[in-house]
């Protein structure tokens, strides 16, 4: 990638403002925001009892009892509604807020860390930037970094276990929150039996959501998501993960082997 490109980030933006902030984030989210000083940031997840995602995040301490949560542009209303149904007599301020956001590769410093797309980026709000990436181009980012997106890799028939969430935007060692035990429960317990892989695809048709992979005649997994870059395809796809990691899987009349 060049010395510094630019590429517009859609997103939603919540704020969440007053004196008990920060303990009905902690008891909230998945992530320990207690533990952010002002002017940093973390991924979060706002999850159901049962551990399913309604909402991935970040969360940015603006400042001591302000924070604001930037999630997926159609997950705002959602996560503020969530936020404000379990507020009870919380003293905090829950709302929407208007911003743009970009993100700027290589060499910017000031910003909002984010190792999304496998390239050195900051997040910057209501900046005036001219975008030299385009969707498409920041979507095979994503996709060979290995990056889940709400509503292609997360949702409701997924734990955050099976796509890499616990490492990215858990706390094991916090105190309670929706979710918790099932995270848990399993880590410590247990396994799960499918993750993510990114694949390289043979030929020239992009496959589509949920198309399935094969080892010899058994389903092993299915595509998420896919991008054509440099020339190639690449997807991302849940495999079981007794599959071998050099397997050649078929998908379709194409195969499928793993990028990384």
């Amino acid at each position: 990638m060049a010395a510094q490109q630019v590429a517009n980030r859609p997103r939603a933006f919540v704020r969440v403002a007053g004196p008990d902030a920060e303990d009905y984030l902690q008891r909230m989210l998945s992530n320990d925001v207690a533990a952010l000083a002002v002017g940093e940031s973390c991924e979060a997840l706002l999850l159901t009892p049962k551990a399913r995602v309604i909402a991935p995040m970040r969360v940015l301490r603006r400042a001591h009892d302000d924070f604001l949560l930037l999630t997926e542009p159609d997950l705002g209303e959602t996560l503020r509604d969530e936020l404000l149904r379990m507020r009870f007599a919380a003293k905090a301020e829950i709302e929407l807020e208007e911003h743009t956001s970009a993100l700027v590769f290589g060499g910017a410093t000031e910003g909002i860390p984010n190792d999304d797309y496998g390239e050195p980026a900051v997040e910057v709000l209501d900046a005036a930037l001219a975008a030299t990436l385009g969707e498409e181009d920041l979507e095979a980012l994503r996709i060979r970094a290995g990056t889940p997106r709400f509503g292609r890799e997360i949702d409701e028939r997924v734990l955050p276990a099976e796509a890499g969430l616990v490492e990215r935007a858990i706390s094991l060692t916090k105190g309670c929150y929706p979710g918790q035990e099932p995270i848990a429960r399993l880590h410590y317990r247990g396994h799960a039996n499918r993750g993510l892989r990114v694949l390289v695809v043979e030929g020239d048709e992009l496959p589509g959501p949920d198309e399935e992979l094969r080892l010899g005649e058994k389903v092993v997994g299915r595509v998420t998501s896919a991008a054509r870059a440099n020339g190639e395809i690449v997807a991302l796809a849940y495999v079981r993960v007794e599959v071998p990691e050099d397997a050649v899987l078929e998908l379709g009349r194409s195969r499928a082997r793993r990028l990384h």
